[in-house]
């Protein structure tokens, strides 16, 4: 009887000793949970949603113009879910309220039509910027309420840690987060 009892206690420790290392696993490598706090992504993401974060797909594939990006904030303690909207080596201006890459307005079906984009400390109305290599330059859809690249600058590649992949939270609105098309 006792024989029985440790070996079932052991056989619960070894199932929790490898959940755990699967969990840890998971969690480190590949999908990460993140939270949404604040407005700066709506009306693609709304405050108090949930998504996992591919952290997997960046090491065998560069970020594109319209994939929504987990990163590291410029403070390093928070993280921000923000919008790339600019590739290295592309020259960025906002002007007028409209984005324009390398001198061609660019088109962005996420957001609202009335929407209109202002400068920020960082980017200036009418000054053209030429993204350095190895660096993003990034916005929220909510472009009113959204701390980003217009104010801190670009954000450096290793400063990414994934790409939004999948909304799980409120059931109504889970999903695969579609990227954009230009």
């Amino acid at each position: 009887m006792l024989r029985t009892l440790g070996a079932f206690i052991l056989d619960i420790m070894q199932i929790v000793v490898f959940a755990i290392a699967i969990f840890l696993f998971v969690y480190l490598l590949i999908l990460q949970p993140h939270k949404i706090h604040g407005k700066s992504m709506y009306p693609s993401f709304d405050d108090g949603e949930f998504l996992l974060t591919d952290k997997i797909s960046y090491r065998f594939d560069n970020p594109k113009r319209g994939d929504v990006i987990v990163f590291k904030a410029p403070d390093g303690k928070d993280e921000y879910i923000k919008r790339i909207i600019a590739l290295p080596g592309e020259k960025i201006m906002i002007e007028n309220g409209k984005v324009f890459i390398n001198g061609k307005i660019l088109n962005e079906p996420y957001l609202s039509p009335e929407q209109i984009t202002n400068e920020g400390n960082f980017a200036k109305n009418g000054k053209e910027l030429l993204v350095p290599e190895n660096s993003f330059f990034v916005m929220g859809d909510n472009r009113d309420h959204s701390l980003d690249s217009r104010a801190f600058g670009f954000i450096e590649r290793t400063k990414i840690i994934g790409k939004a992949w999948l909304v799980y939270w409120p059931p109504q609105k889970s999903g695969i987060i579609q990227a954009a098309i230009y």
